[in-house]
């Protein structure tokens, strides 16, 4: 297999693509697992990413399976990644067929085991749990022959770039999570500007993942020289909508009732508003969120949210597949790819700025 310098590839053309997500709602690919997982709905409101520029030739015809090794089938933002790769895909005659780990550790390295056996897959997207732990079994799969493109979160030990961390992946598609954790930390210092003390809820997705793990970290780092900001408490959302979250943030209220902000993933930060609404608080504290999704930039254009970071997983899905095809047509290895060096203000997302967003998923 021949192994080429890498390069970027052009993003695909968006025409049509809240109709695909429509129809991906009411069939797309098959789906299995070898846990007997209940297949995803596809993402049904995700709006379509503005086209930054044109593919610059047909894309090659590489028919056969590819598995998509999702962290969970029920993230929302996920949902949105599989609709792009299943219109990329649909394209080219691949055949993409999803394994849902359900945010269980472990849970990947035996869907790759199995995949490896069943000896009729060219290649895997994966949206890693465990971080650098499965890149044995990647390599594992390498070695077998197959492609694999990393998707949304680091596989490896660093957590401030996109590229590849061990040999062998056509590509790595994701924004460096350290770099979204500090775009948080900006935010809140904005937020907290006039404000002494300012008291700052943190929300993790799921505490302890590689990618919280650096979220919290970029963040704290920003933060650090900050004397008036202080985070008074944190929670967990775990990525999987408002319900979570809005329990969370309850127990917090009634803990801790002087919040000046509160900071976290976009689903969790819905429940966090829903709590805050009902304590008669919303508009006393600030919220801030991350993953630009449809609820987010609603609540920036009414004002009742203050910020947020944008997130591209339909853009990151599209981006994946046209790696993994390259990869399947000439052994093509694109490398590492950060999504959000494309659009405005590296990504960072306030009422003045909110009008040049488009939200890719509904959140």
């Amino acid at each position: 297999m021949n192994r080429v310098k890498p390069t970027r590839l052009p993003l695909l053309a968006a025409t049509g693509v809240a109709l695909t997500l429509l129809l991906a709602a009411c069939g797309g690919s098959s789906s299995e697992s070898p846990d007997s997982a209940e297949p995803s709905a596809a993402a049904t409101s995700a709006a379509a990413a503005e086209p930054s520029e044109a593919p610059s030739a047909a894309a090659p015809s590489v028919e056969g399976k590819v598995a998509f090794l999702n962290a969970s089938s029920a993230n929302t933002w996920l949902q949105a990644s599989k609709a792009a790769m299943e219109e990329v895909g649909a394209g080219t005659g691949i055949e993409l067929v999803e394994f849902d780990a359900q945010f269980t550790p472990g849970t990947q390295a035996k869907q790759i085991q199995d995949i490896i056996a069943a000896g009729d897959y060219k290649g895997i997207v994966i949206s890693a749990i465990d971080g650098a732990a499965i890149i044995p079994d990647l390599q594992a799969a390498i070695d077998a022959g197959l492609q694999v493109v990393v998707l949304n979160q680091i596989v490896g030990e660093k957590l401030d770039t996109a590229d590849p961390q061990f040999e062998g992946p056509a590509a790595s598609v994701l924004v460096p999570p350290l770099q979204s954790g500090k775009l948080f930390g900006e935010l809140t210092v904005q937020a907290c500007e006039g404000i002494d003390p300012c008291n700052v809820v943190y929300f993790y997705g799921i505490k302890g993942t590689p990618i919280d793990t650096a979220l919290k970290q970029g963040f704290d780092e920003t933060i650090a020289d900050q004397p008036n900001i202080a985070v008074v408490a944190e929670a967990e959302g775990q990525y999987l909508g408002p319900d979570v979250a809005l329990a969370a943030m309850q127990d917090v209220i009634q803990k801790q009732p002087d919040i000046s902000v509160v900071v976290g993933s976009d689903q969790a930060m819905q429940g966090a508003e829903l709590a805050l609404t009902d304590a008669g608080m919303l508009d006393k504290v600030k919220i801030i969120g991350l993953g630009g999704s449809e609820a987010a930039l609603a609540a920036l254009s009414d004002g009742r949210w203050f910020g947020d970071v944008y997130g591209a997983p339909f853009t990151e899905g599209q981006l994946a597949m046209q790696a993994m095809v390259a990869a399947l047509a000439d052994g093509t290895v694109t490398g590492g790819i950060d999504p959000l060096q494309d659009f405005p203000n590296g990504g960072l997302i306030t009422a003045d700025n909110v009008g040049d967003y488009t939200a890719q998923w509904a959140g």
